[in-house]
């Protein structure tokens, strides 16, 4: 009985390669969901034209130099009720960021909308959700980062502030 005891491994140690199988298991569950998930842009996506609050541009020209975090919500959506603050915090601190509206109303009601909430994002309104159609966005909310004019990564769902920031680390590299 008492070798037993000295051949099991400690408590701690058996939950701790317990923990560390299923966070890889997640891991690779939520790299293939995106995977699954992500857009397919097509082509000339990045010299398309985004009309915006202040102007027009495009992707290629708002990624040159820094990584462009391009974010699908809608006024309508759940998790983007949690997201969006995460996107106007990052904004605010100076990140380079592109929102795209999708279905959430015509341009003043969005425009409206988006200031009683405090949301001052560059912000381009799929009213009808063509460009969204286009380039095969399913599920809102979705985030693309670009750098360069190359799409780099792609996620969706929930994403954390800290997520986030290291997508656009990792692009800046």
């Amino acid at each position: 009985m008492a070798e037993d005891a000295g051949i099991r491994a400690p408590r701690w140690r058996r939950w701790g390669k317990e923990a560390l199988w299923l966070l890889l298991m997640a891991l690779v569950i939520t790299t293939l969901v995106d995977l699954w998930r992500s857009p397919t842009l097509p082509a000339g996506a990045m010299e398309a034209p985004f009309t915006l609050q202040d102007g027009t541009t495009t992707l290629a020209e708002q990624s040159r130099g820094k990584p462009l975090l391009v974010y699908y919500w809608a006024s309508w959506c759940g998790v983007c009720r949690f997201t969006t603050p995460t996107v106007e915090q990052l904004w605010q601190e100076g990140e380079n960021v592109l929102t795209v509206a999708l279905r959430s109303g015509s341009d003043e009601p969005l425009r409206a909308g988006m200031a009683k909430k405090g949301l001052t994002f560059p912000t381009h309104n799929d009213e009808s959700g063509d460009l969204a159609a286009r380039w095969q966005v399913g599920v809102t909310p979705t985030f693309l980062v670009i750098k360069d004019g190359a799409l780099v990564s792609t996620t969706t769902g929930w994403s954390s502030a800290w997520g986030l920031r290291l997508r656009l680390l990792w692009a800046s590299w």
